[in-house]
């Protein structure tokens, strides 16, 4: 009997070692899957911000009264590339939503020369940009599903009790930040 006394409380302190562990794995994997999920946009946006040059001097022969609509694309994407290049996701975010609106600017205008709308160019480009745009739109839902997942093991209970203690903090989603963006379009014939 005496032999036995000491087996309860070791197993007992077992089990909560290796729930802690579980507990603290299972963070860690939260957190590196949000990680791999920020990653899948990162190529993405790697994608879309090596078309954009291309796009560009495309559309340069033929748009050369609308010099601001090409620099305000050039500039934009720059802006994307410096805050993505210093890891800022948050600032990366609005500026990605300037950079949306001025490619839509871009076509815009686009639209209103014939010669570079039927551009075969022009046509792959647009089309290759709209192919990125559409895996932007998956990488970021699938990102903002880890983060979820992620924080809510930060923030349901016992995840809450330990993250603080092995700092892990919560993630940011991915948001609209330019408020053009919500607005429904409007499509006229």
């Amino acid at each position: 009997m005496g032999n036995l006394a000491w087996i309860v409380p070791l197993a007992i302190v077992l089990l909560l070692i290796l729930w802690t562990i579980g507990i603290y794995n299972g963070l860690v994997r939260g957190r590196n899957e949000t990680k791999n999920s920020w990653s899948q946009i990162d190529v993405q946006l790697k994608r879309r911000y090596d078309l954009i040059p291309n796009l560009v001097e495309t559309a340069k022969g033929y748009i050369k009264h609308e010099r601001e609509t090409l620099e305000a694309v050039v500039k934009a994407r720059q802006t994307c590339v410096d805050l993505k290049n210093a890891g800022n996701i948050g600032e990366l975010m609005k500026a990605d939503g300037a950079l949306t609106q001025s490619l839509r600017g871009l076509f815009a205008v686009a639209e209103n020369y014939p010669q570079l709308k039927a551009n075969e160019n022009m046509l792959k480009l647009q089309e290759e940009l709209t192919s990125t745009e559409n895996k932007i739109g998956f990488a970021r839902q699938a990102y903002n599903d880890s983060v979820m997942r992620y924080n809510n093991g930060c923030e349901q209970f016992p995840g809450s009790a330990f993250a603080g203690m092995f700092g892990f903090k919560q993630a940011e989603y991915w948001e609209v930040e330019v408020p053009e963006e919500r607005k429904a379009v409007k499509v006229q014939f």
